[in-house]
């Protein structure tokens, strides 16, 4: 069943020029992108996207660095997309995170963590509905076939 992810590439990705490999580890894995956005992100839309995390000691730090720079918004469509995005991306510290991995790859600290991928369908959904409006996801019909 086709499915929504959420992603982010957070300010490191864009400051390492990164954007490019990531964009093209999710395509290649045949996921569909349907929204995607360069944007500065305010306090308070980053307070409403880690809500769950406020109190937290790394709550500060994670909007400061979210907040700091331009991050790429996108929204991925694909069967069972969030656990696809999730495998792509890895485990969130980086010791953990398996070489081949976005992270793995390319993430040396959990502060600087260079992506964000939703964690459930639920997820998803509430934050696809923070960062974009229903008229900025394009489902498009692909037609790779037709070109190949």
């Amino acid at each position: 069943m086709s499915t929504r992810c959420f992603t982010m590439l957070k300010p490191g990705v864009l400051n390492r020029r990164l954007v490019g490999e990531v964009i093209s580890r999710l395509e290649k894995k045949g996921l569909k992108l349907v929204g995607l956005k360069l944007m500065n992100i305010s306090p308070e839309l980053a307070s409403k996207h880690y809500a769950e995390h406020k109190g937290k000691a790394f709550y500060d730090p994670l909007v400061d660095y979210i907040t700091s720079g331009p991050v790429v918004a996108m929204v991925w469509q694909g069967d069972d997309c969030v656990t696809l995005v999730r495998k792509i991306t890895g485990a969130t510290s980086p010791a953990e995170a398996h070489p081949g991995t976005i992270r793995g790859d390319f993430c040396s600290h959990t502060q600087h963590n260079i992506i964000h991928a939703s964690d459930c369908d639920e997820s998803a959904e509430r934050e696809i509905a923070l960062f974009f409006k229903p008229e900025e996801l394009i489902d498009w019909e692909d037609q790779a076939s037709v070109w190949f």
